[in-house]
């Protein structure tokens, strides 16, 4: 299929995350306060869209708590700096298994939610956007299964849509776009449809550009797609991803690393991905310029 360069394009920094690289780089964000101060420095360096998780603030851990959502909301909101705020909703939705002998019974790890509870941080932070993963599958790290089934998406998207967010599909592989073209046809995920192609992330697609053009060729020409890798391939697929007509994610939820040996900050990443925009010729779009293309509500501070 022939490439049409995308020469408008805007960077979404995932700020945090929730894998286990709290201990890996004193650069990762914990507290609100953390998270909020780096996202605000992410959008200074050119990110139109900081993507948030929370984490506990003493120990790091992965944290669907709403009182943290609300101060990380609040301190982005009440900085002044322009942002477009998207919000996870993945969390609420893990399984582990203790060995195999015993499959009937999900691990002291897992942490299973109803549609109402893992929404319910986006209901009343009210980010622009927030994500929606759109699929079921393994991840190498133990016997973890991500659990999405389509009722349970259909239910969320529903929750998010009335709360007036934008959905973000999260797709890890082909037959995740393929049940997110079907929840379109819907009308469950609305136009204009946005879709983050999530490359690399064991066991979904695997990061190789034969495999990112497959999901390429799979997103409707109508949507918008962002694209992302992990680790050292971050940057490279900053250049893919607008090579192939999309828009580009960095940040320390996927890479640590600036360069070899030398831990990166997520403003720096935001600054690297600006410079490989700007190389091939294309302009990073500002969040006002977001805002019009994916029909967005910019949204006031929280009230007290």
């Amino acid at each position: 299929m022939p490439l049409t360069m995308n020469r408008e394009v805007f960077i979404t920094c995932a700020v945090t995350g929730s894998g286990g690289t709290q201990d890996r780089s004193p650069h990762v964000p914990r507290s609100p306060q953390q998270i909020a101060d780096s996202a605000i420095a992410a959008a200074k360096a050119g990110a139109a869209v900081v993507h948030c998780h929370v984490r506990d603030p003493e120990t790091g851990k992965p944290s669907r708590d709403g009182r943290l959502y609300r101060e990380v909301t609040e301190r982005i909101r009440d900085s002044g700096t322009d942002v477009v705020l998207n919000l996870t909703a993945g969390m609420g939705g893990d399984i582990y298994f203790e060995g195999t002998e015993d499959m009937g019974r999900i691990g002291p790890r897992s942490d299973m939610a109803g549609a109402t509870e893992r929404v319910a941080h986006v209901v009343e932070c009210r980010p622009e956007i927030c994500t929606l993963d759109c699929g079921t599958m393994n991840f190498n790290e133990a016997d973890y299964v991500m659990v999405n089934t389509p009722g349970m998406l259909r239910d969320m998207a529903t929750r998010m849509t009335a709360a007036g967010v934008r959905i973000e599909i999260e797709a890890f592989d082909t037959g995740h776009l393929w049940l997110a073209k079907q929840l379109a046809s819907e009308g469950v995920i609305p136009d204009p449809v946005l879709v983050q192609l999530c490359m690399g992330v064991p066991w979904g697609a695997p990061d190789d550009l034969h495999t990112f053009m497959a999901m390429v060729a799979n997103v409707p020409s109508s949507w918008t797609f962002s694209a992302f890798a992990l680790g050292r391939n971050q940057m490279p697929y900053v250049a893919a991803a607008v090579l192939a007509g999309g828009n580009v994610r960095v940040g320390l939820e996927d890479n640590l690393w600036l360069d070899k040996g030398v831990l990166a900050t997520n403003a720096q990443l935001v600054e690297r991905a600006v410079t490989v925009i700007s190389n091939l010729g294309a302009r990073v779009i500002t969040p006002a310029e977001v805002r019009a293309k994916l029909k967005l509500e910019k949204r006031a501070p929280l009230p007290k």
